[in-house]
């Protein structure tokens, strides 16, 4: 087995390529310092934001999701980053050329909305309020509003993509289910799983059939084989005052640590606003080794 790139030369990088709710790029450095000092092929299921694999930049990758949309950002990046720019450029300019920008964003999200597509959503996820990536559940349509924050200009865009482009080199990216993601990873990989969470996740994409019963079944098949999985989920809310009680098979994890991931967009979201001072969210982070 040859080691992928490793936790001592995984260093933390702050540039984002898309915004989404839950990124754990800021603290992906910590997660990564508990992964083996040697393993085979990286898997994410769970791909979202993508900041965990950026940060270990892995020599051999394989990225995951279910939602078509962010995927084809992700294929786009690895097959073709000069289209990636040309997307978010001209919605840029679209964005900057309506009579304001509540406008000119919603007639963006009215056109994904009709034709769900991975150059809309790439700008969507820029502009709209704290990458809070909301979905209705009557019509599966998004639903979050425009920031508050102009979206970064197109160089500036630009140059990130250059950036994830060259630390995503070794990875692919698929669409397809957490299970048949987990499946196809060998004895001696690791997977690396950031599933929608059960206490606070429930609005966004995916979360309202997600069960986490599933997962862990997957998680028991791939450590049987000697895969080896790390899993982020709940942990604590309200400063660490609530405790994120969830129901683990007994002898499925041999450790388990804290990871605190700063305070809540989500919540802040839901409060119109407010700074939230009393929600700092701890994640729970469980090892198979």
């Amino acid at each position: 087995m040859q080691p992928t790139t490793g936790a001592a030369r995984s260093r933390p990088f702050k540039t984002q390529l898309i915004k989404w709710i839950g990124n754990k790029q800021k603290f992906a450095h910590e997660i990564i310092a508990q992964f083996p000092p040697a393993f085979g092929a990286y898997h994410e299921p769970f791909l979202g934001a993508g900041g965990v694999m950026a940060t270990l930049a892995p020599r051999q990758g394989f990225g995951s999701d279910i939602f078509a949309p962010l995927v084809e950002i992700w294929q786009c990046l690895a097959d073709d980053p000069a289209q990636l720019k040309q997307w978010y450029a001209a919605r840029w300019h679209e964005f900057h050329a309506a009579s304001d920008k509540v406008a000119g964003y919603e007639a963006i999200k009215a056109r994904y909305n009709a034709t769900p597509n991975g150059a809309d959503f790439l700008f969507l996820t820029r502009s709209c309020y704290g990458g809070v990536v909301r979905f209705r559940k009557s019509d599966g349509h998004m639903s979050t509003p425009v920031g508050a924050h102009d979206p970064i200009a197109p160089v500036a865009f630009a140059r990130r993509v250059d950036t994830w482009q060259n630390r995503m080199h070794g990875c692919r990216f698929e669409r397809m289910d957490y299970a048949e993601a987990m499946a196809r990873a060998r004895p001696g990989d690791l997977v690396y799983c950031d599933p929608p969470y059960a206490h606070s996740q429930t609005i966004l994409y995916g979360a309202q059939s997600f069960s986490l019963s599933g997962l862990m079944e997957a998680i028991d098949a791939c450590k049987r084989r000697g895969v080896h999985v790390v899993l982020s989920i709940d942990g604590t809310k309200k400063s660490g005052n609530h405790y994120c009680d969830i129901d683990l098979p007994e002898g499925l994890f041999a450790r388990e640590l804290m990871v605190n991931v700063g305070r809540s967009m989500l919540k802040r979201f839901q409060m119109g606003g407010q700074t939230c001072e009393s929600e700092e969210v701890r994640d729970r982070l469980l090892l198979t080794y």
